[in-house]
C-alpha cells in the first residue's frame, strides 16, 4: 500500500484503477492542506473521523463524522483538521489523470506554493 508522509499527515493508495483512486488521508489536529486546484480531477469527500473545515471555492463548510462534500474539477480547495484528534477522511479521485502532481497550489503553510505541476506542466 502506497504511503505518502506530508507536514500536515498522510495519506495512504487504498485502491487505484483507469481513471479513478481511493485514499484515505490522515489530518493532524490544528494542521491544514494546501489551498489548491487539480486540473485533471474531481475529488469527492468523505469524512469518517475527526472535525473538519472546508473550503471549496468561496463556501466554508464544516464536516462531521458521515457527512461528505464533491470538489469540481479546477475548484479550489483545502480542509483542515479542527477538532482536538486526527482528522480522517476517505478521498475517491475521479479524472483523466490522478497522479500526485496533478496540484497547482495557491497557498501553503509549508512553503511549497508555485508553479502548477503536473504531466503537461
Amino acid at each position: 500500500m502506497e504511503r505518502g508522509d506530508r507536514p500536515w499527515g498522510y495519506y495512504l493508495v487504498l485502491h487505484e484503477g483507469e481513471g479513478y483512486k481511493v485514499k484515505q488521508f490522515v489530518v493532524r489536529p490544528g494542521k491544514r492542506l494546501s489551498l489548491q486546484r487539480h486540473k485533471f480531477r474531481a475529488e469527492h469527500w468523505q469524512v469518517v473521523r475527526g472535525e473538519a473545515a472546508v473550503t471549496r471555492g468561496s463556501d466554508l463548510l464544516r464536516l462531521s463524522p458521515g457527512q461528505h462534500v464533491d470538489i469540481p474539477l479546477g475548484a479550489l480547495h483545502r480542509v483542515e483538521s479542527v477538532g482536538g484528534e486526527d482528522l480522517v477522511v476517505i478521498e475517491v479521485q475521479m479524472g483523466e489523470y490522478v497522479g500526485e502532481d496533478d496540484i497547482e497550489r495557491v497557498e501553503d503553510d509549508y512553503g511549497r506554493a508555485g508553479a502548477p505541476r503536473g504531466p503537461q506542466n
